[in-house]
């Protein structure tokens, strides 16, 4: 992991307007105020918190899938840089193949119309990335492999596959472009627990094949513990806390993570710690 930031967020924020007023600004909803983040080039960052703490949509943001009210999201791989918030048209397909988006819902993510093989090779069509079909093909068989995905499943359609195998062929679609940065949003929270580990395996597994750096965004920290090298946790758009993973869940700074780790199931039935409840007031 290198200690350069191929993603860096400066005092991100994204506001959006609650209805209309016919005197006086709208009320806002401050989705994500001011937050700051490095993204190390080969690290997997999670990002943790509960409903509604500005997890998807500061996802979304470094994407260009959400509008930035103020800040900067700046992304640079030692090949190209790029301003997210004033990126130029002609340069946005060239930054969404290098930035992908692995889905939470491998059901609704996949289209029952399109063969397997269609709904992987699709980015590299509409980016216009292979030249003829057979290296379509070739790319296509190549990232499947990589997704320990059967060749031979690549002509059936999605309904004949489980969630896990359906998150497989999501996660090829995603990295068939060939992207240096990934965006995992609670992609596993659908799937079985049996199954939710096997995947856990194949992104880090991916990771230090294809050299990528990923932002896995959770609720659930104990997924997190299991992958990811630094956290950084959210509360109603803000920033609570940053650190590597082994120290956050040593040694919590913020009540926030100490209550959210309190909520960690225990294998232990004699452990009867209290759920902490937090209270921002408290803390104030």
């Amino acid at each position: 992991m290198s200690s350069r930031p191929l993603i860096k967020i400066k005092d991100l924020s994204i506001h959006f307007p609650l209805g209309r007023r016919m005197f006086g600004e709208p009320p806002v909803l401050k989705a994500v105020d001011g937050v700051s983040l490095d993204i190390p080039k080969g690290s997997f960052v999670g990002l943790v918190g509960e409903s509604g703490s500005g997890k998807t949509t500061l996802g979304r943001a470094i994407l260009r899938a959400a509008p930035i009210t103020e800040g900067s999201i700046v992304y640079d791989d030692g090949e190209r840089t790029f301003d997210v918030k004033d990126i130029k048209p002609r340069d946005l397909k060239e930054y969404r193949r290098r930035a992908q988006l692995i889905f939470q819902d491998p059901y609704a993510a996949l289209s029952p119309r399109m063969t397997v093989r269609d709904i992987i090779a699709e980015p590299l069509e509409v980016m216009g990335l292979t030249k003829s079909r057979a290296e379509t093909d070739e790319r296509v068989r190549e990232i499947a492999a990589k997704c320990r995905l059967n060749l031979e499943h690549l002509r059936r359609y999605p309904h004949a596959f489980s969630g896990g195998q359906r998150q497989r062929i999501s996660i090829a679609r995603a990295l068939v472009t060939g992207p240096k940065f990934v965006v995992a949003d609670e992609a596993v929270a659908a799937l079985d627990v049996s199954i939710q580990a096997d995947i856990l395996n194949l992104l880090k597994s991916l990771q230090r094949d294809l050299d990528l750096t990923f932002l896995f965004i959770s609720h659930d920290l104990s997924v997190v513990a299991h992958v990811c090298d630094f956290v950084a946790v959210m509360y109603h758009g803000k920033m609570m806390e940053q650190a590597p993973t082994r120290e956050l869940f040593a040694n919590p700074k913020h009540e926030y993570t100490r209550c959210l780790l309190s909520a960690i199931p225990s294998l232990d039935p004699d452990d009867r710690r209290p759920v902490r409840i937090y209270n921002p007031e408290e803390t104030a």
